[in-house]
């Protein structure tokens, strides 16, 4: 079986991420890898697109199908900083990408063994591999730090109409 390089592309996924917190959003980062190469990026732009959707994996899922010209991203693994949420755990499974690598859990949201598994269910007619915790420790991080910085801000009177301030 060939060597796949995880941490490489979680650390593409994560440069991705560091894009979404540089523009104020929160830092989840994605990559779509096939056949060895990233044909989607995406990372988080819900607030600056003022579009609930817009989340890292439905970007990268969208520029991954443009580039192979089709919806269907069978032999892909996506890559992603935090676990997947409900809605992009049903789009991977609607995209029939093979597998997920995603960095660190989402307590709150996950669906990618967290608090269900949308990837592996068996009803379902497409199941999706999971891999788990690659990076954790600096995903996890990043998301940790984005937070505390917000609360901050959200703390200070002086900055609580900063655009996101306290939106999030």
């Amino acid at each position: 079986m060939e060597h796949i390089d995880h941490e490489h592309y979680m650390r593409e996924a994560i440069l991705e991420a560091r894009l979404a917190e540089q523009k104020g959003e929160v830092p989840i980062g994605a990559v779509i890898v096939w056949n060895g190469q990233i044909i989607g990026r995406g990372h988080n732009l819900r607030e600056s697109a003022a579009d609930p959707l817009a989340h890292a994996e439905l970007i990268a899922i969208r520029e991954a199908s443009e580039h192979l010209q089709a919806w269907r991203l069978t032999g892909c693994t996506l890559y992603v900083t935090l676990e997947p949420c409900p809605m992009c755990a049903g789009a991977i499974v609607q995209a029939r990408i093979d597998q997920v690598v995603y960095g660190t859990a989402d307590p709150k949201a996950g669906c990618a063994g967290t608090l269900m598994n949308l990837l592996q269910e068996e009803r379902f007619n497409h199941r999706t591999a999971v891999t788990s915790g690659i990076l954790q420790e600096e995903c996890g991080s990043m998301l940790t730090q984005f937070f505390r910085r917000l609360r901050g801000k959200s703390n200070d009177i002086s900055t609580t109409t900063e655009k996101g301030a306290c939106s999030l």
